[in-house]
């Protein structure tokens, strides 16, 4: 049953189920990537044996993610149920409570981490900085959420940081993966940004000084855009220093497509519908993206050593 449908029904979902109707599994689904994607880039061939700590990892992070989502929910609560794009969300939320909600986070934060010890130190440290992130990121204390420049700061560690939970799964953290890392961040940054757009109207009643309502919208929308064109400059140049296949240059098929699909909806009032429309286009491309960097990775012949800068 849904939201909606209890609503119809005259049923109100109640405790931890009312939480699950309303939680972000989509964001969650699509952040199971950098993890994943730094897994096929490790140097490190992968076995049967290598299966459980993957789908172990896959787990852990899903409940440090779900700690992360739980904790800005809890905590813009407020800012939520001023902003009439999120009423189903705040009405849900309302239900189970701030404490209840913040208690939940912590729960499964904890239960994360507690998964995450049983991978590699490096793994479970670099799963610990993402939970530190996160406080900085939606704690009252701190809130860099509401510090423009510092929250776009706070995703592009936390995309790269992401990326490494794989890398070194099966492996060393080292300067090859943190280059490749910051490529996924940027991907990050960029998303973010588009975020803040789509919740200007909310953020700005509420006093929240995210980039876009400090910045502008259509400034903060194109800045997003110039971070995404940098991502596919910059995994070029990962080519051209031999960390990645020569042959990424094939990526650039995609630039097109998602110059128009930003052009269109530049043009438009940038509203909340218009930003969300786009940011499942974009995130349909950087699937396919996804998809053809590992079949190129696992392709192409061994670039040879790399000419680390």
């Amino acid at each position: 049953m849904t939201f909606a449908d209890a609503q119809v029904q005259g049923l109100r979902p109640r405790g931890v189920y009312a939480r699950l109707v309303a939680f972000r599994w989509s964001d969650l689904l699509v952040l199971q990537g950098p993890p994943l994607l730094g897994v096929a880039f490790a140097p490190r061939t992968l076995t049967s044996a290598t299966v459980f700590p993957l789908l172990l990892l896959l787990l852990a992070n899903s409940l440090l993610l779900a700690y992360v989502f739980l904790l800005n929910d809890s905590e813009g609560l407020l800012a939520d149920s001023q902003d009439p794009n999120k009423a189903r969300k705040t009405a849900v939320a309302t239900v189970v409570g701030r404490r209840e909600m913040g208690l939940l986070s912590i729960g499964l934060g904890c239960l994360g981490l507690f998964f995450f010890s049983f991978l590699p130190l490096p793994v479970l440290l670099l799963a610990v900085s993402i939970a530190v992130l996160g406080l900085v990121y939606s704690s009252r204390a701190i809130h860099a959420k509401g510090i423009p420049i510092l929250s776009s700061a706070v995703h592009l560690a936390g995309g790269v940081l992401l990326f490494l939970l794989g890398y070194a799964l099966f492996g060393d953290v080292d300067r090859r993966g943190l280059l490749i890392g910051l490529y996924f961040a940027l991907i990050f940054v960029a998303g973010h940004l588009n975020q803040e757009v789509r919740d200007y109207e909310a953020d700005q009643r509420s006093g929240i000084v995210t980039n876009a309502v400090r910045f502008g919208k259509r400034r903060t929308f194109l800045a997003g855009f110039l971070v995404f064109t940098c991502s596919y400059g910059y995994l070029l140049w990962l080519g051209s220093l031999n960390i990645l296949p020569s042959r990424l240059w094939g990526i650039l098929v995609f630039y097109p497509v998602h110059a128009v699909l930003f052009w269109r909806t530049f043009r438009g009032d940038l509203s909340f519908e218009s930003i969300s429309r786009f940011r499942t286009q974009y995130r349909m491309l950087y699937a396919l993206v996804g998809v053809a960097l590992v079949v190129i990775m696992w392709s192409a012949p061994s670039p040879g050593p790399p000419k680390l800068p």
